[in-house]
């Protein structure tokens, strides 16, 4: 890449191209498991925390309500997850995995670890916890920034709102 270009920004398109290629593996090692990579992120997500409910899973995935309905459906459908209506508010459905499908979280991790060895391969431990504590400090700044900028749209000013001088 040209030397116009900075190495914050080299570094976030490296870890956009990582990312995705990972995604493109991952899709590949569980194709014969008949899942789509909406579905297994589904079902990752529930796996790190089961019985969340419908909307926090939709936000939590960046996809709408009406999609992640759609998904819980086919999933429902597969018999690997349940709508269960939440005891303290019986209009919030929250989602949990069956034990099809927690099973099928067990064979996925099998698969999905002989990805990871693969990518990582011929990089020594040392880099390894490098680089995670770089994407977790990265990771935690997002989440403070995110926060600040829900924040900010949260205060009622829009760009409207403000007088021109």
């Amino acid at each position: 890449m040209g030397q116009d270009v900075s190495k914050e920004l080299r570094l976030g398109f490296l870890v956009h191209d990582v990312s995705r290629m990972r995604r493109s593996m991952v899709d590949r090692a569980l194709k014969p498991m008949g899942l789509t990579r909406s579905q297994w992120w589904v079902l990752a997500f529930l796996s790190r925390r089961d019985g969340m409910p419908q909307v926090v899973l939709a936000d939590q995935l960046d996809i709408g309500k009406v999609a992640v309905g759609a998904l819980i459906d086919r999933l429902e459908a597969h018999g690997l997850v349940e709508r269960q209506h939440d005891p303290g508010d019986r209009r919030v459905k929250r989602i949990y995995l069956t034990q099809v499908g927690d099973k099928l979280i067990r064979d996925i991790r099998t698969n999905v670890a002989e990805v990871e060895r693969s990518i990582i391969e011929g990089i020594g431990d040392t880099d390894i916890d490098a680089a995670v504590r770089a994407l977790r400090s990265m990771k935690s700044n997002l989440l403070a920034l995110l926060s600040t900028s829900k924040a900010d749209q949260d205060d009622g000013a829009g760009i409207f709102d403000t007088p021109i001088e």
